[in-house]
Formats: C-alpha cells, sequence, structure tokens
C-alpha cells in the first residue's frame, strides 16, 4: 500500500470545475471519489476517468449522508448558474446548507481536512471594487439569486462553526467567474452563452448596456488554487481565487466573435433582478499565503474553450 497516496473525495466532481479538479489530483497520484448527483454534472465529464484504478464515481445526492473513509473532501456539490440555481431553488439551498452539514461531518468524524467551494456571489452587488475579503458583502436575502448566495453565506458560517466548535480542518475559497472545456454549453453563464451563439452565427444576447464588468479565470488556474489552499499550512481562508483582469460584457461578446470569426451581431435585453454591476478579485491574499497568480489570460482561455465548443455545438 502506497502511504503517500491521498484517499480524496470530490463532491460535484462530475460537473464542470470538478471533473478538472479529478483529473488534476489523479495526475498527482491520489486515489480520487467522485460524488454526482448529475443534475447539472454529466458522466461524458469523466468518462476518460473511469479505467483509472484510482479513480470511483459514485452517483449520490449530498442533501442525504454519505459514509467513507478520506483524508480529504472538496466540496463542490452545487449548480452554479443562474439558469440551474434558479431551476429548483429550495433544492440549491439544501445542496449548500445540507450538503455542508453532511461532508463537514464526514470530515469530523475521519478527520479529513475539507475545502469549501465557496463563490464571489457572497458579496452580492459589491459596494466596493475591487472585493477583499474582508468586505461582508451586499447581498439581497429575499430575491431570486439568494438561493445561491445565502445558501454559499450559510455554508461558510457552518464551515467556520464546525473550525471553531469541532477543531474540524477547514480551507475555505471564494471563487470567482471560471471558464473552460467542459461547460454546460445550456448553462446560461455568459462566456458559454456568447461561444455558443457566435457558433452557431445567432444575435449575442447581452443584458442591459453592456458596461457590466465581469473577471474571467481559466478553469486550469482555479484548479491550481484549489490545490494549493488545501495544501497550505495554518490557514483557512477564506481566500479570492480569480482573474483580476475586469473586462466589460461588449468587451467580451466583440472578442468572441473576432476568435470564432461569427457572422453574430449583437443584441441587448433587460437586464435581469440583482445582476451585479461589477465583479472583480483583490487577489493580494492568495498571492502573499498560496503563492498563486492566474497565468492563463482572456484570449487563450477562450480559444481553448472555444475549440471544445466547436467539437460538441
Amino acid at each position: 500500500m502506497d502511504i503517500t497516496r491521498k484517499r480524496i473525495l470530490v463532491s460535484g466532481g462530475a460537473g464542470f470545475i470538478g471533473s478538472h479538479l479529478c483529473e488534476k489530483l489523479l495526475k498527482e497520484g491520489n486515489e480520487v471519489l467522485c460524488l454526482d448527483n448529475f443534475f447539472t454534472g454529466d458522466k461524458s465529464n469523466v468518462v476518460h476517468l473511469l479505467n483509472d484504478p484510482y479513480f470511483e464515481l459514485i452517483r449520490h445526492d449530498i442533501t442525504e449522508p454519505f459514509l467513507a473513509e478520506v483524508d480529504q473532501i472538496y466540496n463542490l456539490a452545487c449548480p452554479a448558474s443562474p439558469v440551474h440555481y434558479q431551476y429548483n431553488a429550495i433544492k440549491t439551498i439544501k445542496t449548500s446548507v445540507m450538503g455542508a452539514i453532511h461532508m463537514l461531518g464526514l470530515a469530523k468524524r475521519v478527520h479529513a481536512r475539507i475545502l469549501q467551494a465557496s463563490t464571489s456571489e457572497i458579496y452580492g452587488n459589491p459596494t466596493i471594487h475591487p472585493q477583499e475579503e474582508s468586505y461582508w458583502g451586499n447581498v439581497n436575502p429575499i430575491g431570486i439569486r439568494s438561493c445561491y448566495d445565502e445558501g454559499k453565506r450559510c455554508a461558510e458560517t457552518l464551515f467556520m462553526d464546525y473550525h471553531r466548535q469541532h477543531r474540524v480542518d477547514i480551507k475555505i475559497v471564494r471563487i470567482f467567474n471560471t471558464y473552460g472545456p467542459r461547460m454546460h454549453p445550456q448553462d446560461g453563464r455568459v462566456v458559454s452563452n456568447f461561444i455558443v451563439q457566435a457558433l452557431r452565427g445567432e444575435d449575442i444576447t447581452i443584458y442591459g448596456d453592456g458596461t457590466q464588468t465581469r473577471s474571467f479565470q481559466y478553469v486550469d488556474d482555479l484548479i491550481d488554487g484549489m490545490v494549493k489552499m488545501m495544501e497550505s499550512e495554518d490557514f483557512i481562508g477564506p481566500v479570492n481565487i480569480g482573474n483580476p483582469h475586469e473586462f466589460t460584457m461588449l468587451q467580451l461578446a466583440e472578442k468572441v466573435i473576432e476568435l470564432t470569426d461569427s457572422k453574430s451581431k449583437i443584441k441587448f435585453m433587460p437586464l435581469p433582478m440583482d445582476d451585479p454591476k461589477q465583479r472583480q478579485p483583490n487577489i493580494e491574499l492568495a498571492k502573499q499565503v498560496l503563492g498563486w497568480t492566474p497565468k492563463i489570460q482572456l484570449e487563450e482561455g477562450l480559444r481553448n474553450t472555444i475549440d471544445y465548443f466547436q467539437k460538441i455545438v
């Protein structure tokens, strides 16, 4: 038996981000248990891993308890795009809250280190810019996005309380907009929306006037940051993991049209309720404590993502 090989549980492991994480953890010589209920995750994201003897795929919903002997847990399970998390708002908040309770209970029982995949959405529609970890956020607790925002905020609370009360070894990362291969083509997020529309020659729909900004990080950079956080000592977070380069929706649409050589036109639509006007991470903490900075900039990442979508669209 290889004592250096860790046994790692990834909830939401067949999702867009989870599948990339499973891949990296296997490459680093670990044994991976991938849990997913396949609501937004897809078996096709991990089918290439099924022949690996150290990879195990388990259909399970973390709103129900789960038992296993593991060394580390990455808790990623939760729909992350507005289309999916608003589809069944009660289920979304149950996944964030009950899922956190069940994964934390498991971590407590087997003395595993556990990382919570939190989100920049906990900052809501921010009144400070860029957002740093000390900012408490500006969230509407009764809006259509609050099932996700408040669910993730409550999960952070649970992580901190399990740490303070039971000394559970926790890590919290706040993930900013992430894109890359294996994004769901109908997930409703702006990068996948624009690419799919451009490849089909359809109008590219921008909600609002296109001046609202986002900061986009490529999935490989995120996975690198998450693993660095999990392996760090004497630091529980929360820590922002994102790319601070900021782009307007209009700039993104124009770049996608250029890279796909599309004939698509841009069409403006009304802005959805509670849609944040700005979103940009302050990543000084990640730089200082983890030695992490994103390496892949927007054009390179978009090219890789477009290549993936050209195969499936």
